[in-house]
């Protein structure tokens, strides 16, 4: 583990979803730097107690990882079925759901032993997920969110997301907290907070002070939050050194 100096990252300007409600500016500081492996082309990211769980893509390469949440390093990392292209994960309760890119399914994993259970059929690309409360949330690389059963995964519903009353499409990896969705937005460096209820962006993250000498190659980009406690996250990207913890001013 590796303390950071203390940093301030603020958001670009945005403009309001409408004339009475401007989108707020959140300012996110680093509060530590953790060794993250340059391997991991990270694809979903979650924290459960001291352990962090970590879904990583590529044909031949996906593998669903624990890791130890202090040190970064890997404990357990098994390959995913069928050469199948991973994408992004979730914790529910004594398993993980794991989505696969174009591959139509979603694969539930035992946590206890990181064993496949099953596989599930998906309607359509597999991207970010989370989970909220009883259900799940699926992105799919469109302006749209789609709602699992927590159970089956079946799809019991939709959303699309608007940012400034216009389409916001490439939503990745997700994360859900206090009924709000984070997500990355792909191949940029920021994230964005979103009313699941009515798909709205309501704040705005630029993480491009921390994506900066990171990845080196144009798809080793931003991609994954985990949510600590309160204001504090858990940010790193795909194939980036480094994991940080950052605490987000949730009030802007």
């Amino acid at each position: 583990m590796v303390v950071a100096c203390y940093g301030v990252l603020k958001t670009a300007h945005a403009e309001p979803d409408t004339a009475e409600n401007e989108v707020p500016v959140i300012k996110t500081f680093v509060l530590e730097m953790i060794p993250h492996d340059t391997s991991a082309f990270t694809q979903g990211l979650e924290l459960d107690g001291h352990t962090l769980y970590e879904g990583t893509g590529n044909v031949g390469t996906s593998q669903l990882r624990e890791l130890d949440s202090v040190a970064g390093a890997v404990r357990r990392a098994v390959t995913i079925p069928a050469d199948f292209f991973g994408e992004g994960i979730t914790v529910v309760d004594d398993r993980i759901w794991q989505l696969t890119w174009r591959d139509g399914v979603a694969i539930e994993w035992d946590r206890a032993t990181l064993t496949p259970r099953r596989e599930v059929a998906v309607d359509g690309e597999g991207w970010g997920l989370c989970r909220d409360g009883d259900r799940l949330i699926r992105s799919d690389g469109t302006d749209r969110l789609r709602f699992h059963d927590a159970k089956d995964f079946a799809e019991i519903g939709a959303v699309n997301v608007t940012r400034n009353n216009h389409p916001l499409t490439h939503l990745n990896e997700l994360e859900c907290v206090d009924g709000q969705v984070w997500a990355n937005v792909w191949l940029t460096n920021e994230i964005v907070r979103i009313d699941p209820a009515t798909g709205m962006v309501t704040a705005v993250v630029d993480a491009s002070a921390i994506a900066g000498g990171q990845g080196q190659n144009d798809d080793e980009v931003l991609n994954g939050i985990a949510h600590i406690d309160g204001d504090e996250f858990l940010l790193t990207g795909k194939n980036w050194p480094t994991i940080f913890r950052v605490r987000i001013d949730l009030n802007g």
